[in-house]
């Protein structure tokens, strides 16, 4: 199986969703105090990083 350049950004894509859905998950789940707000935003950052992954897919 070849890996090129899309695909891995493909990948990179998928994982930064599901990890930005488990630290957003964790924020409004496990820990509801301020240390919640913090998983919340890098949450939403990872999914910010994702989207980026997303459209450089097919420019690189």
């Amino acid at each position: 199986m070849g890996m090129n350049k899309n695909t891995i950004l493909a990948w990179a894509t998928f994982i930064m969703i599901l990890m930005g859905l488990l630290l957003i998950g964790l924020g409004i789940y496990r820990y509801a105090d301020v240390a919640g707000w913090g998983f919340s935003a890098v949450g939403v950052g990872f999914f910010a990083i994702a989207w980026v992954f997303n459209a450089l897919k097919g420019r690189v």
